[in-house]
């Protein structure tokens, strides 16, 4: 699976565990070396990054013997690395969602074009609800490709009879992926010829789709293992709770329009279950940042009603300096290239504010992006908030790294984290007043979302055993 939260190892799991350092090491450079010795001496070049990985991983499970590999797709389908497995047991599509519009086309429809390029003939494929176009487009896909497609039963389906199944992962749209899951996993129990599996529930015409162009699978009686599985399913990042004392971190790697509005639905079940007691009591934070070519414009719109008292924008970076996590190094941002992304972030969701209407918002003058992005460890924290009479609530900072931001947060609250460096850094009237607040609240929930790789530097720095 990618990305990677904290270590590049966790693409690589056996039995649910990252392959360790050592099985890392002897597999990447027996690759590496073996590539290297063999490339075409022309056209001399090594295997992109996440291609390599692919590579390495299907080696890695061939060596180990693994009796079943789940492999997830990197981008699209048709023309990913991971997309030459020419016969697998099972085929699986969730839901679609606008995402690398630059690869893979700026419609549902394209990416669903782009999807349907893992199906293989013969190979029973499973999707589920999706909007009629691009499950037409799957259906054209199957067909032409000769693959037997179906969609999946809601999960309601299977809990007839028997009491609502806990899944171990927060979010009403996990529903849909443990529909996908069971039918995935029924499929290959099957092709290993397990016995007991539960009978199939007969799908009587009424709860077939109106005029859908996919056959709807039937639903079956779960043995015990599915349920226990379904409720001791771990997925680091995704609708994750961290609970350090008066600080409650609430973590999501959501980065699409769709998956920011479940992050959304979850947040608020999960932290505004009641509403906001206006003594200063609770201060809501809001830690973002996006990467690519996304429209964080309509991101941050959809994070708008959950009334963030602050706005916090810094990179992907977990610390300023070169000594930082290699395993978390992007080479293909600058800093400077990242902060001003940060920048616009902020600016935006100022503008947003405004637009909104809120009697305590402002609009920043205009943000000189000259000498202000060249922060050196030396001079400290870099800290741009918009300019304004007063200390005011939404709003929003912007900082150089992760650790320097979380810190802000955290006001020393957190053990994990160091406390924020008293040397005047953090001079600007509505940081200081924030602070204040952070300090003096009962409780301060920090919703950080907008990118996996943001999501793993929180992690690294808020669960240092993951490091380990």
């Amino acid at each position: 699976s990618s990305p990677h939260l904290v270590q590049v190892r966790e693409r690589i799991r056996i039995n649910g565990q990252p392959i360790s350092k050592e099985l890392f090491s002897k597999y990447f450079w027996l690759v590496y070396n073996r590539l290297e010795e063999t490339k075409d001496p022309v056209h001399a070049s090594m295997p992109a990054y996440f291609r390599f990985l692919t590579i390495m991983a299907f080696h890695v499970f061939l060596q180990e013997k693994v009796d079943l590999a789940v492999v997830e797709v990197g981008i699209g389908g048709a023309y990913d690395s991971t997309n030459i497995v020419r016969a697998p047991v099972v085929c699986g599509v969730s839901a679609l969602g606008i995402d690398h519009t630059s690869i893979l086309g700026d419609t549902m429809e394209k990416i669903a074009w782009q999807k349907g390029g893992i199906f293989k003939p013969g190979v029973p494929a499973f999707t589920v609800a999706q909007p009629e176009q691009p499950l037409e487009v799957l259906r054209e896909r199957a067909q032409e490709r000769k693959c037997p497609l179906y969609l999946c039963p809601e999960l309601d389906e299977f809990e007839e009879g028997c009491r609502t199944l806990e899944l171990g992962l927060a979010g009403a749209h996990q529903r849909s992926n443990a529909a996908l899951a069971l039918q995935l996993a029924r499929t290959w129990l099957q092709h290993r010829g397990c016995q007991g599996l539960g009978e199939l529930k007969e799908v009587p015409p009424s709860t077939k789709l109106v005029e859908s162009p996919v056959p709807l699978a039937p639903a079956f009686r779960l043995t015990d293992a599915m349920i226990q599985g379904l409720r001791d399913t771990e997925w680091l990042g995704r609708n994750q709770v961290l609970s350090h004392g008066p600080v409650t971190w609430y973590l999501d790697g959501a980065h699409t329009t769709s998956s920011i509005q479940a992050c959304v639905h979850w947040f608020r079940q999960a932290a505004l279950n009641q509403d906001k007691l206006h003594d200063g009591s609770e201060v809501r934070v809001l830690v973002f940042n996006a990467t690519g070519n996304r429209d964080t414009a309509a991101l941050l719109k959809l994070l708008l009603p959950c009334h963030f008292d602050y706005a916090v924008f810094c990179p992907n970076f977990t610390g300023v300096s070169a000594t930082s996590s290699v395993d978390q190094q992007y080479f293909n941002v600058t800093l400077e290239n990242a902060l001003t992304r940060c920048l616009e972030n902020q600016q935006t969701w100022t503008r947003l504010l405004e637009e909104k209407g809120g009697q305590d918002t402002w609009l920043p003058a205009p943000l000189r992006v000259g000498g202000l992005l060249q922060p050196a460890p030396a001079r400290g924290s870099l800290l741009l908030v918009p300019p304004a009479p007063r200390p005011l609530n939404s709003s929003s900072l912007v900082f150089p790294c992760l650790a320097q931001a979380l810190q802000w947060v955290a006001q020393g609250r957190d053990p994990h984290l160091a406390a924020p460096a008293a040397s005047g850094a953090h001079a600007h009237p509505a940081a200081s007043s924030g602070a204040v607040l952070l300090r003096e609240a009962a409780a301060v929930r920090v919703l950080v979302t907008g990118s996996l790789h943001l999501v793993g530097g929180a992690l690294r720095l808020l669960d240092p055993t993951l490091s380990q």
